[in-house]
């Protein structure tokens, strides 16, 4: 049953401050924001947070939820009911799903499986190939996230590596272009040379040697001066090399910028050193490099050269993960645990809370377009996120959403916890609890 809310005692989290006052919710609105607000009926949920924050809903950029084909791992219904947990209110999910998201058919069918199962918001990017431009020419912006080029080979086989279709699709949509960056012959050459020396059996921490720096750079940079020279609207996805954030600017408004960039919750959290204990629990593409990346990384995110903080959620079965380096897949799943991740560094005082909203709730919205999410403005979908900052809490198994059961922050003890999540004005998440209550709603962008 829906009900209106009253949330009392707020420290609400937007637009660069923190503000102390209450909010009504009516239906799934923000109807009302002040200090102190009193309403009387019988049918309003109040709810005093007695001094914890309010954000707005986290808007995740990068998902890969599993579904169709893949469901072994997880599925749009089971990774959503994560996120909220982890106070993810919209995401949106990629295309090298089987069958593949590359015809507005495939696209269409994951947008009806979702409205029927997902708890949280949702769209989905549409998948670009070496041969598939009529398809994208006829998916419509204001419906669809973007557009996604998996410009070194992923999960899903989805490697687009023709330098004229790469121009041509450049050239020809005003969508969102967003690419994942990685050179295909410097990480097959990286390979072959440590295969020799060790068959499949490479130790993990080669890792990073083998999806190097290199890769990174020689691909993000040639897209870069590409979308330039083209006029694309190109967002690089997981930035993982300090030296790629060179290739950002800071200079002009996030509204304004033609490129801009994210980075990924495990490359700010994890480094190099970390394989000897996790292994293969944190084989991304790209790889988690060094400490010194991750220090750049973190640089060039709170002086604004990176626009936003995403998680690449990729769930793989510990059975698939825990397999050689040559067959253990890369990813890992992050939605219910990357804001509290977040919290933890604003923690060891690596950025401030107000600097968490920016980049993981509003700047995905502007660089999307979403309409009315991403903030705490009345006339806005009610999508919230309560946070104690002083309650902690132990990752371990039993606790754990995600379909595949297992997460890279298994045995880390957060600070702060997630006690409520509102999805379009509706309760589904509280203190550990998720409802059962499926409110999530297609994004819809104001194009």
């Amino acid at each position: 049953m829906k009900r209106n809310t009253l949330i009392k005692n707020a420290r609400i989290v937007n637009e660069g401050k923190i503000v102390e006052g209450d909010i009504f919710i009516e239906d799934n609105i923000i109807k009302e924001i002040d200090t102190s607000i009193s309403v009387k009926s019988a049918d309003i949920l109040v709810i005093d947070v007695e001094g914890n924050y309010v954000f707005p809903g986290m808007i995740d950029d990068q998902v890969h939820f599993r579904e169709p084909g893949l469901t072994h791992k997880g599925n749009i219904e089971s990774e959503s009911r994560a996120a909220i947990a982890g106070g993810i209110t919209s995401f949106i999910e990629m295309p090298n799903t089987n069958p593949q998201t590359t015809t507005v058919e495939k696209l269409e069918e994951k947008f009806a499986i979702a409205a029927n199962s997902s708890y949280a918001n949702y769209s989905f990017m549409f998948g670009g190939t070496n041969d598939n431009l009529d398809e994208i020419l006829k998916v419509d912006p204001k419906t669809v996230a973007g557009l996604k080029l998996f410009l070194g080979s992923s999960t899903g086989n989805m490697l687009v590596d023709d330098p004229k279709v790469i121009e041509k699709i450049f050239s020809s949509t005003d969508m969102v272009i967003s690419v994942h960056c990685e050179d295909e012959a410097t990480i097959k050459a990286n390979l072959a040379k440590y295969m020799e020396e060790y068959g499949d059996d490479i130790p993990m921490e080669l890792h990073p040697k083998i999806r190097s720096e290199e890769a990174c750079y020689l691909s993000s940079s040639k897209a870069i001066e590409l979308a330039k020279k083209t006029g694309a609207r190109l967002h690089v996805f997981h930035l993982s090399t300090g030296k790629e954030t060179s290739l950002f600017s800071n200079k002009i408004p996030l509204k304004d910028k033609k490129i801009t960039a994210e980075v990924c919750i495990h490359h700010l959290w994890f480094s190099e050193e970390d394989y000897a204990k996790k292994g293969s629990h944190i084989k991304w593409n790209p790889a988690v490099k060094t400490s010194k990346d991750k220090d750049q990384l973190w640089k060039a995110l709170l002086d604004d050269r990176i626009d936003v903080i995403a998680t690449d959620h990729a769930p793989h079965t510990l059975e698939e993960k825990n397999n050689k380096y040559t067959s253990a897949p890369s990813g890992g799943p992050l939605v219910q645990h990357a804001l509290m991740a977040l919290m933890e560094a604003h923690h060891q005082g690596k950025i401030s809370v107000e600097k968490i909203v920016e980049k993981a709730c509003h700047n995905p919205a502007i660089l999307f377009n979403v309409e009315k999410r991403g903030y705490i403005k009345e006339g806005y979908y009610a999508d919230l996120v309560i946070i104690d900052p002083q309650s902690p809490w132990t990752v371990n198994k039993s606790n754990i959403l995600y379909k595949c059961g297992w997460s890279p922050f298994e045995g880390n003890t957060f600070k702060s916890r997630i006690t409520h999540t509102f999805v379009n004005g509706q309760l589904v998440y509280n203190n550990f609890n998720v409802l059962d209550v499926k409110a999530g709603q297609r994004l819809t962008f104001d194009r």
